[in-house]
């Protein structure tokens, strides 16, 4: 017990999901001993010692209520969220997507736990949690180190729960200098908008020929192999566009660079192919090339990468890596409310539990938090129901039988039935829409029992 009198909580790692779950133990008067080994050292994807860094892109993906990824932000905001508050006090333009200016958003959250009177940071690299428990005098330990947990911690899970399976492969996509690009060989232009009203992403066209030159180059390219004893296990929906050029010559005209929505181009031509960009900030010196992770050598990025329209003299602030993700069975090793079955003052949240994404790292904190703090109340754990985003995500977990990481889809919550009528009018988008509402019913009638 600390200053509070009441139970304190050891949390294991200041990223997404971490960063939630101490912030909102703390606002509801719990004591949080916040462990993080930034400061020591940083890991392969890492590039900034504060808090929450997001180390993909600067995307949380979709703000409307009614796409899954919407439906989720939704929910974390009404319960609280400390991530949501901070991504939405350093947005940056991107359509109706939920992107950030990288540093200042982490800045915002590291600042926000550094000075919390409840939250007490400790520089350090995690190795037993267990013990680690003891040693600062916790009640209960949350080990939320995401997709790259360090070498110590790592071993004792694997040693005393999870066995040798526990990884797979994740990418991250390089960031250009918008002053080195071409803009005469671009336009701004977002999906099924139309062109007079311009646009977050900045278009880079490519031809058939432009096209098809390039995917053939991306395959050949020299690639940084997987390291010793590995292979690369990628995360299916964030495949490398090295991998997608290899599976096919057209398998990225249908991902990442479908031209769907985007033409006619500032010419009046249709483009064969698009390579879009996202702002990293506000100022727009910086680009994010969306989709574009990669496993090529850095200087085969720079050859590569320079064959985009636009791109013959850019200079990348920094290029794309792969890098390793880990995470647990859950259905095999944790209770529905991540508490490990073994240990039982043993939490794990985030990406270790088998989510994938930002906005799903972090609702995850923010659920074992919850869970936490009604059994530090002496109130039973409770499961939130499957047709709400957060409850689908914690359903997939537990239920999945071979271990996969999924982000927040409609495919994860329980379909509804249209009628024909309905169908004819809105097809697929009206039976979404259909799903969304009644998510957002279920969530408001289940949120209000708990008050």
């Amino acid at each position: 017990m600390h200053q509070t009198g009441r139970p304190s909580v050891l949390v294991i790692g200041a990223g997404l999901a971490g960063s939630e779950a101490a912030m909102f133990l703390a606002r509801n008067g719990l004591s949080v001993t916040l462990l993080e080994s930034k400061a020591i050292k940083l890991n392969p994807a890492q590039k900034i010692p504060t808090f929450a860094e997001l180390v993909c892109t600067n995307s949380l993906k979709s703000l409307d209520p009614s796409s899954a990824h919407g439906l989720l932000k939704s929910e974390m905001k009404s319960m609280g969220s400390f991530i949501i508050e901070c991504a939405e006090k350093h947005a940056v333009p991107a359509g109706d997507a939920l992107a950030v200016d990288r540093d200042n958003f982490s800045a915002e959250v590291s600042h926000g736990l550094r000075t919390h009177p409840l939250i007490t940071v400790i520089d350090r690299e995690a190795g037993d949690p267990m013990l680690l428990k003891e040693e600062y005098g916790c009640d209960y330990v949350i080990v939320a180190t995401g997709p790259l947990t360090t070498k110590p911690l790592e071993e004792w899970i694997t040693q005393s729960l999870s066995g040798n399976d526990f990884y797979f492969y994740d990418a991250i996509a390089p960031v250009v200098d918008a002053d080195t690009l071409d803009l005469t060989k671009m336009y701004m232009k977002d999906r099924h908008k139309p062109m007079e009203d311009g646009g977050d992403y900045l278009n880079a066209p490519m031809t058939r020929e432009e096209y098809y030159a390039f995917v053939d180059e991306l395959a050949r390219a020299e690639k940084v192999p997987p390291k010793e004893f590995e292979d690369w296990k990628f995360f299916e929906s964030c495949l490398p566009i090295d991998l997608m050029a290899e599976r096919g010559k057209d398998t990225a005209r249908f991902s990442c660079m479908k031209p769907i929505g985007l033409e006619p181009d500032i010419n009046g031509k249709w483009p064969y192919a698009v390579v879009q960009l996202r702002k990293e900030n506000l100022l727009g010196s910086a680009y994010n090339l969306v989709g574009f992770q990669t496993r090529l050598t850095y200087k085969e990025q720079v050859r590569v990468f320079r064959m985009i329209p636009g791109f013959a003299e850019a200079s990348f602030i920094h290029l794309g890596s792969c890098h390793r993700n880990s995470f647990l069975n859950a259905r095999k090793l944790l209770e529905f409310d991540l508490r490990s079955k073994k240990f039982d003052q043993l939490y794990f949240a985030g990406q270790i539990t088998g989510v994938e994404g930002y906005t799903e790292s972090a609702s995850m904190g923010l659920y074992v938090a919850f869970q936490l703090v009604r059994r530090i109340n002496g109130q039973d754990a409770i499961r939130f129901p499957v047709e709400t985003a957060i409850g689908a995500l914690v359903n997939y977990i537990m239920t999945v039988e071979k271990p996969c990481p999924s982000n927040i889809n409609f495919g994860l919550l329980p379909t509804v039935e249209i009628s024909k009528e309905q169908w004819r009018a809105g097809g697929k988008k009206a039976k979404k829409q259909l799903v969304a509402k009644r998510a957002q019913d279920v969530f408001q009638t289940f949120t209000s029992t708990l008050r």
